[in-house]
């Protein structure tokens, strides 16, 4: 297909949790075309309400248009998106995997698509579902330029930037594992900082606002430190048991390359704790709750 005919405003997606119909949504009301697939084909009837194409396989997705998939792990996108699927997409079927799956899924997910004759990207995503759909999400995307450039209308209605991270598309699935791996130490240095500073009389708002307006300035450091203050976790922006989901990746990914990372291990043990006293669906900052211990 010609990087005129990608340019065309109708694209697919595959996967509807709340990233999924975060970026249908914001598609949708930039005006582009969109079609719509889920596992569970309840989720697909608030888009069509709003305008969205239903697709009843997938294979209806790749013939609609290039297909955007968002799913949860490596085993949903190996599923949704194996051999015989992959083989009937047709020769000019386009792929963009969104999803925060492992290197090996990434690898093999590539390969998979080399055989098969589907042009493969994977963009994976910096941001929660409410900045999805307002168009400020950042794209961590890798593969072929001249696919990446093409897309870019789709990308530039969906993000505030494009960050070309790599050639080989899963690349950018080391590159989301790694930001996500930085976000949970930062979050794991807030609630040790929040719990000394407390023990000692001092108020975490206050230290809150202290270090955004002068060391860590940023997003990590102020809505995840304003919930630690607060101490308000629900509703969660970004679960525990998906920061625990990132802990074992980011592990996978350092033993593939055979190396330790030393923190690795306390981390999993402050989320596994999370988990286990209830706050598995919280958002991740309430890991300061096993820090501050009442």
């Amino acid at each position: 297909m010609a990087s005129e005919e990608l340019r065309m405003t109708h694209v697919s997606i595959a996967g509807l949790g709340n990233m999924g119909r975060g970026m249908a949504r914001r598609l949708l009301t930039e005006g582009h075309g969109v079609t719509v697939w889920n596992r569970s084909p309840e989720a697909v009837g608030e888009l069509v309400a709003l305008g969205a194409e239903r697709a009843g396989t997938v294979a209806e997705l790749f013939a609609a248009g290039p297909v955007l998939s968002v799913l949860s792990d490596d085993t949903a996108v190996a599923e949704v998106f194996d051999e015989s699927v992959l083989a009937q997409a047709g020769p000019d079927a386009v792929h963009v995997g969104m999803s925060t799956i492992s290197v090996d899924a990434g690898r093999a997910l590539a390969e998979r698509h080399a055989v098969a004759g589907v042009r493969y990207l994977a963009v994976p995503v910096l941001g929660r579902p409410s900045v999805a759909e307002a168009g400020q999400l950042n794209l961590l995307a890798a593969g072929d330029s001249a696919l990446i450039e093409s897309l870019r209308p789709v990308f530039s209605s969906l993000g505030r930037r494009t960050w070309r991270v790599g050639d080989r598309p899963w690349q950018a699935n080391v590159v989301k594992i790694t930001t996500n791996l930085l976000i949970i130490h930062a979050l794991e240095a807030m609630a040790e900082g929040f719990t000394l500073a407390e023990r000692h009389g001092v108020d975490a708002h206050d230290l809150h606002e202290l270090i955004v307006g002068t060391v860590f300035p940023g997003a990590v450091y102020e809505g995840y430190g304003r919930a630690m203050a607060d101490r308000v976790y629900l509703p969660a922006g970004f679960r525990t048991a998906l920061g625990s989901k990132d802990l074992s990746l980011a592990g996978a990914a350092a033993a593939s390359a055979g190396l330790e990372l030393p923190t690795l291990n306390a981390l999993r043990e402050t989320f596994e704790t999370a988990a286990d006293r209830g706050m598995a669906d919280h958002d991740w900052a309430s890991i300061a709750e096993v820090l501050r211990g009442d």
